[in-house]
């Protein structure tokens, strides 16, 4: 149950019982991992520290399911570049939203392979901070891109 509880809350969910004050969506929280104009660098030195701490595992990270993962975020990404709003619909926010949820299912179904992924990307920390904010998802597609990019450059198998 608290494994179930903990997903969420990195999901981006709040606990009901707990009622802070939400701050503003454009903003990321201030300590996050945050993406810079050097992001493929960034996407490099997580797959390679997961190709380290993975060890035998690695060859068990398979391209095709981080490919999954990008296929939903490329969906999300050509209606926000068909947008020309600076921030996000609603609806495009509540897609992001359920792609968190999807991540957070995918890390438990394979927690030994795509967790670490997760974590180590800081994926949901990322997402977390979007918010109603184009360009933060705009960079976190891109940034997607290169993990897989560079997934299959240090021998990822398909």
């Amino acid at each position: 149950m608290s494994n179930m509880r903990e997903a969420f809350r990195k999901a981006g969910y709040k606990d009901t019982q707990a009622q802070t004050e939400k701050p503003s969506q454009s903003q990321p929280a201030v300590g996050q991992f945050q993406l810079g104009i050097n992001y493929t660098a960034q996407a490099e030195q997580v797959i390679q520290e997961l190709k380290k701490s993975m060890g035998r595992n690695y060859q068990n990270f398979t391209t095709s399911k981080i490919r999954n993962i990008l296929a939903q975020v490329s969906e999300i990404y050509n209606d926000v570049r068909a947008e020309n709003d600076v921030f996000l619909s609603p609806d495009l926010q509540n897609r992001i939203e359920y792609l968190k949820v999807r991540l957070v299912y995918e890390c438990g179904r394979e927690p030994w392979i795509i967790k670490p992924f997760v974590d180590k990307a800081k994926l949901l920390d990322l997402l977390n901070n979007i918010g109603d904010n184009r360009q933060n998802f705009i960079k976190f597609a891109r940034y997607m891109e290169a993990l897989v990019a560079y997934h299959r450059f240090y021998g990822g198998r398909d």
